[in-house]
């Protein structure tokens, strides 16, 4: 791990990727904790890395985050398009990419800025760690993303709130479905990982949860709902993660984001397995898809402390020298690794878990 030392007076800090509870958390700790305990100034960068390279910011103090806590968000703006090292430019008339890096680097300079935090998912994480190795910027990553899919840290903040929207749903979708005697589906986010929808699935009670770590057969799941009907219970709950798909299939796309972090966006598997399920049963089926609810609202209590923690530990870690690291969780303690570590490798949910063993036993169905 670096461990060079700076006489560091200002930081900048930047929020990329998708928006996530808790961001707004991770900005009040690192302003505070840089102002009170190291007398820093903190340069704050508009809509993620747009406004790194456009040179937009703007002067953050204590007083700027007061009231930020529990709002979901962030102050700052984000975006999951811009990417410094392909940023695009239009040019007679056409968008063409180019490498702006070097210009970001010079606004940090102009600004006086001597090392960055940059808040963010797997996608900005890896444009930092590219910063570092590139630049030899002294930068230190944290952690972002509801689908808790990021290596080298236990849990991200915005997880925890995720699950709780999730869960709330599912809490509403078993009335209704009681009511009048349906199958309701619940599509939820997550990517290629299946915490979510594991998560939310258990503590909320579902009967079928269909994740991208087991694929599954409609057989199987529809064998489950009818074994439920047997048993008079004239309702069935099914939760889909996103990249959930069936065995020798694959993943549902619902459209194509060139320019984006992440290009491929997945969408539309709740409503294939919901049509497939009514048809096989001859159970009317409905679906819902939870969409961007996911990662709007206040966050939940442990995603506000987690990423307190983040925010304060980014600082503590910065003027530390550890730099070109990721802040991360390893319960119950907050330390940090290389980023080269934490991006690349993508966190699923293992199959030898506690949770999917205890969800078996307890009679909920993975579809395979």
């Amino acid at each position: 791990m670096a461990r060079a030392r700076l006489s560091i007076k200002r930081i900048g800090i930047l929020t990329g990727g998708g928006d996530a509870p808790g961001l707004n958390a991770v900005i009040r700790a690192a302003v505070k904790v840089a102002v009170r305990e190291y007398g820093l100034s903190v340069i704050g960068f508009e809509d993620g890395f747009a406004g790194l390279v456009e040179n937009r910011s703007r002067r953050l103090t204590p007083k700027d985050v007061v009231g930020i806590l529990p709002r979901g968000g962030t102050i700052l703006g984000t975006t999951n398009r811009e990417n410094p090292f392909h940023y695009p430019v239009r040019e007679n008339g056409e968008i063409v990419y180019k490498d702006l890096s070097q210009q970001a680097i010079n606004n940090l300079n102009s600004l006086g800025i001597q090392a960055l935090i940059i808040i963010g998912g797997d996608g900005s994480l890896k444009i930092a760690k590219e910063i570092w190795e590139r630049y030899g910027f002294p930068v230190i990553g944290v952690p972002k993303t509801i689908d808790n899919d990021i290596a080298a840290t236990d849990q991200t903040f915005g997880f925890d709130t995720a699950v709780a929207t999730a869960t709330e749903a599912i809490d509403k979708l078993h009335t209704t479905a009681e009511a009048h005697h349906r199958v309701m589906v619940l599509e939820v986010m997550g990517r290629y990982a299946g915490w979510i929808a594991l998560h939310a699935g258990v503590a909320g009670g579902a009967d079928v949860i269909l994740i991208p770590e087991i694929p599954f057969t409609i057989d199987k799941v529809c064998e489950k709902i009818l074994e439920r009907q047997r048993e008079g219970k004239k309702f069935s709950i099914v939760v889909v993660a996103e990249g959930a798909k069936p065995v020798g299939g694959e993943v549902v796309v619902k459209k194509i984001v060139k320019e984006s972090f992440e290009s491929i966006r997945l969408g539309g598997i709740g409503n294939v397995v919901g049509e497939q399920i009514e048809r096989i049963t001859g159970i009317e089926t409905r679906v819902t898809v939870l969409g961007h609810l996911q990662r709007g609202g206040s966050p939940t209590p442990f995603d506000r402390l987690l990423a307190t923690r983040f925010g304060a530990a980014a600082v503590n870690f910065l003027m530390e020298g550890r730099f070109g690291e990721m802040v991360s969780l390893r319960t119950p303690d907050i330390t940090s690794v290389p980023l080269a570590e934490a991006v690349g490798t993508m966190r699923r949910v293992p199959l030898g878990c506690d949770l999917i063993r205890a969800a078996r036993q307890m009679g909920i169905s993975f579809g395979d």
